[in-house]
């Protein structure tokens, strides 16, 4: 699908490349871009290899980059492209929480982590806090206005939880997902962690619109189809 085209006057769109191996999350993450006004994604690639050959003839402004690809760490695509001149920034998208790490994508450029699982909501703030500070340009009057810039880059508190969701039931249902092999419903996950079902519908949408799991209908007994949740493997 190309990327949206700019109206007459309108400013040019900040290209973004999806670097991330797994099928179903390249697409979550490019949908997700797509819904942020001002982005356009330019590419999806799986590898760090087919991210450098796509960079070569297709310009980007922002790698959306999963930091485990299955031809090497993240940062160090991130470190060859800085070897070969490309100052692209960087949002990484991961579930590494190795701050050592953190510390060393800050020094190559990354100017954000989102931590898997995550929202639209999550990702939307970030994109738009960086676009923020994309747009700062001219020389500051003072201190003030530097630190203005930068702290456009930082959002002022972790991203919140859905209403009604905790942290405890989440790790709970998380895990009974995972544990499930080729799926499990709504119903099984409620018996397993201790909650309505109803809730656990809940936990298993956010889930999928983290894009941390994938649903699909199961037809199994004469009746309507069960809605089967399954865990997409870690990066």
């Amino acid at each position: 699908m190309s990327p949206p085209q700019a109206k007459p006057g309108d400013p040019a769109p900040i290209r973004v490349l999806v670097v991330e191996d797994d099928p179903v999350a390249a697409d979550a993450h490019r949908m997700y871009v797509d819904r942020v006004p001002g982005f356009a994604v330019v590419g999806t690639a799986r590898s760090g290899g087919d991210a450098q050959r796509l960079l070569e003839r297709t310009p980007a402004d922002l790698l959306l980059l999963d930091l485990y690809l299955p031809d090497g760490h993240g940062l160090q695509l991130v470190r060859a492209l800085r070897a070969a001149g490309n100052g692209a920034d960087v949002i990484a998208v991961t579930s590494a929480r190795d701050l050592a790490m953190v510390r060393d994508g800050v020094s190559l450029g990354v100017v954000q982590y989102v931590l898997k699982p995550f929202t639209f909501s999550t990702l939307r703030d970030r994109l738009l806090r960086y676009a923020e500070f994309r747009a700062t340009a001219g020389e500051a009057s003072g201190q003030d206005e530097v630190d203005r810039a930068l702290a456009a880059l930082r959002a002022p508190q972790p991203a919140a939880m859905p209403k009604g969701l905790t942290q405890a039931t989440l790790h709970a249902v998380t895990e009974a997902l995972r544990g499930a092999g080729e799926g499990i419903s709504a119903a099984a996950t409620a018996e397993t962690v201790g909650i309505s079902r109803i809730t656990a519908r809940r936990y298993l949408e956010h889930l999928v619109e983290a894009g941390r799991a994938a649903r699909a209908p199961h037809y199994g007994q004469i009746g309507r189809p069960e809605l089967l949740y399954r865990w997409l493997s870690e990066h």
